[in-house]
C-alpha cells in the first residue's frame, strides 16, 4: 500500500516518471483483463490505453488509502463494457458457431483444455466473465471485486458461481473432459 501511496503522491505532484511507473507496474494485469473481456488483442490494447489515460486524468480524485490495482481494474472493466457496447452496434461478420469441440486432425488438439476453456469463457455473459477473470486470473478477493464491479459481495459470489456452472455445462455439452 505504501508503494501505491508513493506512486499516487508522485502522480499528483507532477513527477515526470510517475506515469511511466504506473503503466509499467499495472499494464500486464490491465491488459490481461481487457483481453479476457474483449477477446481481441487490438481492442484490448485500445482499451488499456484508454484506461491509463482516464486514470492519469482522474488520479487527483483517487483515495490514496485504497489500493491502486482494483481502482485501475474498475476503470478497465468500465472501458471494456463501453467497448463491447460499441462493438454490439457495429455490423459483424458471420462466423460459424463453436458449439462442439473440433476433433478433426490438424485443426486443434482435442486435449487442449486451456483452449476449450478460453472458448467457453468467451461465451459467458460479460459480467460473469469479468468476475471470473478478476477472481481466478487476477486473484482479487470478493471485497475488491465488489468495488470494481460496483455490486454487493453477494452478487459477486452469485455471478462467480453462475460463471463456473455455465463453464462446466458448456464444456460438458461440447464433450470436453477434464
Amino acid at each position: 500500500m505504501d508503494d501505491d501511496r508513493a506512486l499516487v503522491d508522485a502522480l499528483c505532484g507532477g513527477d515526470p516518471v510517475a506515469p511511466a511507473a504506473l503503466i509499467e507496474r499495472f499494464q500486464g494485469v490491465v491488459f490481461g483483463l481487457c483481453l479476457r473481456m474483449l477477446g481481441h488483442r487490438q481492442d484490448a490494447e485500445d482499451v488499456v490505453q484508454e484506461t491509463f489515460v482516464r486514470a492519469l486524468r482522474s488520479v487527483g480524485g483517487f483515495d490514496p488509502g485504497r489500493p491502486l490495482r482494483p481502482w485501475l481494474l474498475g476503470i478497465a472493466a468500465n472501458r471494456c463494457r463501453t467497448a463491447m457496447g460499441r462493438r454490439a452496434r457495429r455490423p459483424s461478420s458471420i462466423e460459424p458457431p463453436e458449439d462442439r469441440a473440433d476433433h478433426r486432425p490438424g485443426l486443434s488438439d482435442p486435449d487442449d483444455l486451456a483452449g476449450e476453456l478460453a472458448r467457453a469463457l468467451d461465451r459467458l455473459r460479460p459480467e460473469y466473465r469479468l468476475v471470473f477473470a478478476l477472481y481466478h486470473e487476477q486473484g482479487l478477493p470478493y471485497e475488491e471485486i465488489a468495488r470494481v464491479v460496483d455490486r454487493p459481495i453477494g452478487t459477486v459470489k452469485t455471478w462467480l458461481h453462475r460463471a463456473r456452472a455455465a463453464l462446466a455445462e458448456d464444456l460438458t455439452r461440447r464433450g470436453v473432459h477434464c
